[in-house]
C-alpha cells in the first residue's frame, strides 16, 4: 500500500509544497488577523518551510520533466535529500521551541536570530519574518488546544516520513511491478 502511495512521488512533492505554503500561509494569518506574536524559532520554522516548499516545487517539476520510469525516480530521490534534512531541521526547531526556548523568557541572540539577522530577512519583509515576542510568550499560544510549535512539529514529522519513503524506496521497482513480482512466485 505504501508502495501504491509512492508511485505518484512528483505529486506528492507537489502535495508537500502545497502543505508547508499552507502552513506558513496559516502562521500569517495568525499573526496579522489573530495577532498570534512569532518568536525567533517560530520564524525560523517559517524559513524552513519555505525551504522544503521550494525543493518540492522543484523536484516536482523536475520529475515531471523526466520520462516515467527510473529516472524519474532518480530525480525523486535527488530532492527528497534535502527535503529530509530541512524536515530533521525543522523537527529540531519545534522541539527545541517547545522544549528548551519556551521555558525562557528570553532567546536574545539565539540561532535563529543570527539566521535571520545573516540574512537580513527582517528588513527584507518584516511581514514574514519580524520577531515581535519572546519565546515564553509565543509558547503560550494555543490551536486546537495545542501550542503552534506542536503543530509545527507535527508538519515537519510528515514531510520527514514522506521524505525517507521516497528516498529510501527501491529505484526503479513500481507497485505494479511489485505486484506482479509477487503472483509470479505464487
Amino acid at each position: 500500500m505504501i508502495e501504491r502511495f509512492l508511485d505518484h512521488s512528483p505529486r506528492l512533492l507537489f502535495l508537500i509544497a502545497l502543505a508547508c505554503l499552507a502552513a506558513l500561509g496559516s502562521a500569517l494569518v495568525a499573526q496579522h488577523v489573530y495577532d498570534v506574536r512569532p518568536c525567533p524559532w517560530c520564524v525560523l520554522q517559517r524559513l524552513i518551510f519555505m525551504g522544503i516548499a521550494a525543493v518540492c516545487l522543484a523536484g516536482g517539476v523536475v520529475a515531471l520533466c523526466v520520462k516515467a520510469g527510473r529516472a524519474r525516480q532518480q530525480m525523486v530521490r535527488v530532492f527528497s535529500a534535502p527535503l529530509v534534512l530541512l524536515a530533521l531541521a525543522g523537527l529540531v526547531a519545534a522541539t527545541y521551541q517547545h522544549e528548551v526556548a519556551a521555558e525562557s523568557a528570553s532567546c536574545a541572540l539565539s540561532m535563529p536570530e543570527r539566521v535571520l539577522t545573516y540574512f537580513d530577512l527582517e528588513t527584507r519583509w518584516p511581514e514574514v519574518f519580524m520577531i515581535t515576542a519572546n519565546c515564553n510568550e509565543a509558547g503560550k499560544y494555543r490551536l486546537l488546544g495545542l501550542p503552534y510549535e506542536i503543530w509545527s512539529g507535527l508538519m515537519f514529522l510528515m514531510c520527514l516520513a514522506i521524505g525517507l519513503g521516497l528516498l529510501l524506496r527501491r529505484p526503479g521497482e513500481s507497485s505494479a511491478h511489485a505486484h506482479s513480482q509477487f503472483h509470479s512466485r505464487l
